[in-house]
């Protein structure tokens, strides 16, 4: 079961504390008030590839950029989770129930394992998962327990 304000972020909002795209600024009050402990984030390890890779890829950061903004990620105190074995058998479920790749499935999955939901701008888990899945500009309070 989750902790108290507790949610799963997926690299749709976490992108955007290094990018200026829409919604940044809701991203990075996400990050401030996570950063001074109004509540906690998990993630699972993928969302740092994920990160990365966004960044990697939008053309805006060269090599010594993209070392400082991995240092950086890597100093979230998230409570990452490895999507191995109960993680990984809910994430390929969720996969084939909801038609979404493994991948996005595992954000999921991690919301329903810890009783949470995840905060992501994914309009297609916002779409197939509405339970378990909220937009930023979604209130932060409310949580389910299942799918």
């Amino acid at each position: 079961m989750a902790k108290k304000d507790e949610f799963v972020i997926d690299s749709s909002v976490v992108t955007k504390w290094f990018v200026d795209e829409p919604n940044s600024d809701r991203a990075i009050q996400i990050r401030d008030e996570f950063a001074t402990g109004r509540f906690r984030l998990a993630a699972p390890t993928l969302l740092f590839y994920e990160v990365m890779n966004a960044l990697r890829f939008t053309g805006a950061f060269n090599e010594s950029d993209l070392v400082v903004a991995s240092k950086s990620l890597s100093k979230y105190q998230f409570e990452v989770w490895r999507p191995r074995g109960k993680l990984l058998e809910l994430s390929t479920q969720l996969s084939v129930r909801g038609d979404v790749t493994v991948y996005d499935a595992c954000y999921i999955a991690l919301a329903q394992r810890i009783g949470s939901r995840l905060i992501t701008e994914d309009m297609e888990l916002l779409a197939k998962f509405p339970k378990l899945a909220m937009a930023m500009t979604d209130q932060m309070i409310v949580r389910t327990d299942s799918f």
